[in-house]
């Protein structure tokens, strides 16, 4: 059964996600400040940060610019990044999330990545009780593969409470989570707010012209995206930008949109200027046969039973 998140007065989700992890960071308070304005003013109504995220100023930074608005939006941190999923961990760790945020309760938690060496029974006992107390609204998982959720799902209904939505990656250049992730969200009733629909940065084009950043300054971001079928999904998306008018950044945002599992992609950046592109994809008409066209920039992973001629 779909269980619908929205806001503590009915304000549903918003198509995209506004992810916090630049507040400040490479976003001084300033630049944070202009982004989170452009983002409520094209209607985002969904905030993502976590516990980890610029040593906690972004929880803290996002905490006082959703005062004014608190009941319209939906918070979203995340914990046990570190430390493992225990009970203590998470509880003592989330406590510290509700100071820098200044809530009495957020809107969704999520689990930031899955813990072999926890018991789940013991991580959804936490995550229970904090549900019961009233201090969160819903449980989310990131970064699990689709048999890890419904391994922590089957024990979350021990608890009597569920995981409503999942953070996985997705994007043009990283479509792994389309295999499974996504068809078992659709058929659970999960949301799904996927990060990273610019591929860490390779689809804004500016790579294509011989730019630098993460891809060339990061060795994880490097062996992410570094594969030459990948750039030339980015060259082909910059052409096809440029044909049209648009940015890529514009075009790889509003194709993540489309997918028919409607996930609600994580937008992020360090500046204003830098995000219009990312907000410009909630207007973008992005028709079938334009879809199709993008997709073929890409490959298309096989289906979990590798019967491609069936898929």
């Amino acid at each position: 059964m779909w269980r619908m998140i929205t806001s503590l007065n009915g304000t549903p989700l918003s198509p995209l996600t506004f992810g916090t992890m630049q507040f400040g960071g490479k976003a001084d308070a300033s630049e944070s400040r202009a982004m989170f304005d452009a983002a409520r003013a094209a209607g985002i109504t969904h905030f993502d940060t976590a516990f980890v995220y610029t040593g906690g100023a972004s929880e803290t930074l996002l905490g006082e610019m959703v005062k004014a608005d608190r009941d319209d939006l939906i918070i979203a941190t995340k914990a046990a990044y570190e430390g493992g999923s225990g009970r203590d961990n998470i509880l003592t760790g989330f406590a510290t999330s509700q100071q820098r945020l200044q809530m009495d309760m957020v809107d969704i938690l999520y689990l930031h990545r899955f813990d072999d060496d926890t018991p789940l029974q013991e991580t959804f006992d936490a995550l229970a009780t904090l549900k019961a107390q009233g201090k969160i609204r819903h449980i989310g998982v990131s970064n699990f593969a689709a048999w890890q959720v419904m391994k922590a799902q089957a024990v979350a209904a021990q608890f009597e409470v569920r995981i409503d939505i999942i953070q996985p990656m997705h994007s043009l250049v990283k479509r792994q989570s389309e295999v499974e992730i996504f068809p078992m969200a659709v058929d659970q009733g999960i949301e799904i707010a996927p990060y990273s629909p610019l591929g860490g940065g390779l689809l804004t084009g500016k790579y294509v012209d011989g730019g630098t950043g993460r891809l060339t300054e990061d060795d994880r971001y490097a062996a992410r995206y570094n594969v030459d079928w990948m750039r030339e999904a980015a060259a082909n998306l910059s052409a096809l930008a440029a044909d049209l008018g648009t940015s890529p950044a514009t075009l790889a945002v509003a194709w993540a949109m489309a997918h028919p599992a409607r996930p609600r992609p994580i937008i992020s950046a360090r500046s204003a200027e830098q995000l219009a592109p990312s907000l410009a994809a909630l207007d973008f008409d992005m028709t079938a046969d334009l879809y199709d066209q993008i997709t073929g920039f890409s490959v298309t992973p096989p289906p979990a039973t590798d019967r491609i001629e069936e898929a």
